[in-house]
């Protein structure tokens, strides 16, 4: 007669009571979510329970010099492009990877002027937790919201070396003046504050949107918005890693009627004193640059514009600028551009006020130093 006893060395019969007449366990979870391996530790989930982690969590990209999120983003961005050393992404076709040569023309690059804020001139808000967002009108902080006519902003990244696709998992640093022409981080009385500058990582159709104000027109400078395109999540630590630093241009019909609006006394005088074709900085040409706006002063505007990059190109421009040395500030009398009270006063942009931040031109802000309509002279 066999005596073997039939159960698994170490695995006795579950009790009677586990059998019937008791709920069957829970699974185990986090923040709502079933973990992928119950019996180990939160952090040993594996990556596409860490991935998913944290783009429900906001403001992951916060933290994007500590190097971890930012890796785990990036390689997410990656791995999901499908083609190897591309971050480009078709949206749903096949990559061209046989070389075929870009119907378009590269967006052209500009300098980034001397108030980026992206490390490369003294300030470095790309190191602000929440610096990842849509909304810039507000500081990061959420302590000031620059005040003006909203302005919705599109921009579709496309990479014309993986056959004129999305850019998928890029990473866009966006930044502008305020109404009177203030660059937060810079400008005297904003040196504090974050407004008007944020990141967003561009989706499966390389589009990121943002929500601002219509820039305002300070003194030598047609009304812009800055950009800077960068790889990935994690390349945006380093402003040298961007891969085209540029400049959009604000259509001169919407401006005139915004700048009837009080928040921006003193730029509708700024505006008629320049055009694109005397702007330091559109003058070799605009017709990329230049927003299409739709929109009224009621609602607020919006845009949408392609950004071609050519990776395979080196980046032009970026950097600060020409004339850093600053110059004789625009004088047009109390209240007027360049003068007290204006856009351009006394301790604003343009102004004689008060001590500039570390690396700025000139004495007050950014409006200081005029352009001359031509050369590499760069206020902004």
């Amino acid at each position: 007669m066999d005596t073997t006893d039939p159960r698994p060395v170490g695995r006795p019969y579950p009790e009677a009571h586990e059998h019937a007449g008791e709920a069957p366990a829970q699974p185990a979870t986090f923040e709502g979510r079933t973990l992928h391996h119950p019996a180990e530790d939160v952090e040993d989930q594996g990556l596409a329970f860490d991935v998913a982690t944290l783009v429900s969590r906001r403001g992951a990209l916060g933290v994007l010099g500590a190097g971890s999120v930012a890796a785990v983003l990036a390689a997410c961005s990656s791995g999901s492009a499908g083609t190897s050393g591309t971050t480009a992404s078709d949206g749903g076709g096949a990559s061209d990877g046989g070389g075929t040569a870009s119907e378009l023309t590269e967006m052209p690059g500009e300098t980034a002027g001397p108030y980026p804020g992206d490390g490369s001139n003294g300030a470095d808000v790309l190191e602000t937790s929440g610096v990842e967002r849509s909304d810039i009108r507000a500081s990061i902080d959420a302590g000031t919201t620059a005040e003006g006519v909203p302005l919705d902003i599109t921009m579709n990244i496309i990479d014309m070396a993986g056959g004129d696709v999305p850019m998928e998992g890029a990473a866009v640093y966006l930044w502008q003046c305020d109404a009177a022409g203030r660059y937060s981080m810079y400008s005297e009385g904003v040196e504090e504050e974050t407004f008007l500058r944020g990141v967003q990582i561009t989706d499966a159709q390389g589009k990121v949107t943002f929500t601002s104000i219509f820039p305002g027109c300070y003194a030598g400078r047609w009304p812009h918005l800055h950009f800077e395109v960068f790889p990935d999540a994690e390349s945006i630590v380093d402003a040298g890693n961007a891969i085209l630093t540029s400049q959009i241009a604000m259509p001169e019909a919407e401006a005139n009627d915004v700048y009837e609006q009080g928040e921006y006394d003193g730029s509708a005088e700024n505006l008629s004193q320049i055009t694109l074709e005397t702007d330091n900085v559109f003058s070799d040409g605009y017709d990329q640059q230049l927003a299409s706006l739709s929109g009224d002063l009621d609602s607020g505007y919006a845009f949408s514009i392609d950004v071609p990059i050519d990776t395979t190109t080196e980046p032009e421009a970026g950097g600060m600028g020409g004339d850093m040395g600053g110059g004789e500030p625009p004088s047009d009398g109390e209240g007027g551009p360049g003068g007290e009270g204006g856009p351009g006063g006394e301790g604003g942009p343009g102004g004689e006020g008060g001590t500039p931040p570390e690396g700025a031109p000139g004495e007050g802000g950014p409006a200081d130093a005029p352009s001359d309509g031509g050369g590499d002279t760069e206020q902004s």
